[in-house]
């Protein structure tokens, strides 16, 4: 018998109310010095991917917010 790896689904609903988790999640990777790539990598950036792809009027792309945080980092 073999079961592939299970995971739960996640709904648009979930993925909204943990969005400031998420960006939350984005500033202190970035703040750690990780690079774009290993951030491509983490469940925070595919979370909020899937929010934009889903609802692209209301999400930005992990990328532009990528660029937003890093800004806000170095002005800080």
């Amino acid at each position: 018998m073999t079961s592939g790896p299970t995971s739960a689904a996640i709904t648009i609903g979930e993925l909204e109310a943990n969005y400031s988790l998420y960006c939350k999640a984005l500033r202190l990777l970035i703040r750690e010095g990780r690079t774009l790539q290993q951030l491509r990598r983490t469940v925070c950036w595919q979370r909020l991917q899937t929010l934009h792809n889903c609802l692209p009027n209301q999400y930005r792309e992990p990328d532009h917010l990528h660029t937003l945080l890093l800004r806000e980092l170095r002005n800080a």
